[in-house]
């Protein structure tokens, strides 16, 4: 593809913008004691910066229909450059809330218009594939930002990093201005159609589908380092060690899906997957009882639950290609919905139960992803058929 280095590109910019929401968790207590609040106020951050990205960034989408892909993406690092301006220049803690918000609308607008420019500048049968790379600077994110931004926390100040960011974006928004081209996003929707493919049963199980796997994903995530102190039995260092393994990965597992469903299919792959992250699941709570057992189970775990991310934003899409970054606003919505559902639930059932229960928890989410997906493929096959039926 002679356009592989700009979705490279692409995926290197979702990659410092993810960063800005994810890097927050890791520096909690350092932002707490500048803001003068206890951890568990300046842990609401958190929240308020996935509330807003779930239901603001398909608004702002919605009503930036006419942009084009190019105007988009510079719109929303603008946005960034805005939200970190406010996060090291506003003080008081309400002000940081605000900073919060707005740099949730940009870095979740980012993500949906990279993926969208992503899949254009592929062809055809490497859309998925393009896709997961620019997952692979999300999950970086995760892997690679959040320590790099303890580092900096510790070693300097927590608003350097956001002071980074900020520049950072101003960099990005003329890099995208000379090699993104201005294609549109498609024909403009008004807004009462957009909302009304929610009502599509087919669109709906899509989502469905991505929630639950987040949700099941999440709830495991959100307390692994608890679970592999207390259950495997691993050290401090051993659990960096089990970290790292675990970034790997993701890392692999991203790259992997985009490629297989490229290969040989969405349903298979994303099913197939679907159906190994629970078996990871179980395994991780019934056999990982020393660390030599535990790491490989966690690498499989992560591996097969990123492997499902290119599927499950390339399905939404082959739903509704007319409006694929609504799709894929959808999508960013449920998986921050899953993500506050997950950490809920999952300290519900720590104050109830042990650790372990946590696993099984996701194993039974990501099993019912796993349902409605082969649900959702078998009804969508028969509907094809029949409409081809009706064409001869």
């Amino acid at each position: 593809m002679k356009n592989t280095w700009k979705i490279y590109m692409l995926a290197l910019i979702t990659f410092m913008v993810s960063t800005s929401e994810y890097v927050i968790a890791g520096i909690l207590d350092k932002v707490a004691a500048c803001a003068n609040v206890s951890v568990s106020v300046a842990g609401q951050l958190i929240t308020v910066f996935a509330i807003a990205n779930a239901f603001g960034s398909p608004l702002v989408v919605m009503t930036t229909t006419k942009m084009n892909q190019r105007r988009l993406l510079m719109l929303s690092l603008f946005i960034m450059v805005l939200g970190s301006v406010m996060t090291i220049t506003l003080p008081g803690f309400g002000f940081l809330i605000l900073s919060r918000i707005v740099l949730a609308l940009g870095s979740g607008v980012f993500a949906i218009a990279a993926k969208t420019a992503a899949a254009k500048l592929a062809p055809p049968e490497k859309q998925a594939g393009a896709i997961g790379t620019v997952i692979i600077g999300f999950s970086a994110a995760i892997i690679i930002g959040v320590p790099i931004g303890r580092i900096v926390a510790t070693s300097y100040d927590w608003n350097l990093i956001f002071a980074g960011i900020g520049v950072l974006s101003l960099l990005a928004i003329f890099v995208i201005m000379r090699t993104i081209p201005a294609e549109k996003n498609g024909a403009v929707v008004p807004l009462g159609k957009q909302l009304a493919y929610l009502k599509q049963p087919k669109i709906l199980m899509g989502l469905g589908v991505t929630f639950f796997w987040q949700l099941g994903y999440g709830v495991m995530y959100s307390y692994i380092a608890p679970f592999l102190l207390t259950v495997t039995s691993m050290g401090e260092r051993e659990v960096s060690v089990a970290l790292f393994a675990f970034g790997i990965a993701t890392l692999i597992g991203s790259k992997f899906g985009g490629f297989m469903t490229d290969l040989i299919g969405n349903p298979r792959t994303l099913v197939g997957g679907l159906f190994i992250h629970v078996i990871a699941l179980v395994l991780l709570s019934t056999i990982a009882r020393t660390p030599f057992v535990a790491i490989p189970l966690l690498m499989l775990w992560s591996f097969s639950a990123w492997s499902s991310g290119p599927g499950l934003q390339y399905n939404l899409v082959w739903l509704a290609p007319e409006v694929s970054g609504i799709m894929l606003s959808l999508y960013g919505s449920c998986i921050q919905l899953g993500i506050a559902a997950a950490a809920g639930i999952g300290g519900i059932a720590l104050k109830s139960s042990t650790v372990q229960t946590v696993s099984w928890i996701g194993a039974v989410s990501v099993a019912i992803a796993a349902i409605i997906a082969t649900l959702s493929f078998s009804l969508n096959r028969k509907v094809t058929k029949y409409e081809n039926g009706l064409e001869l």
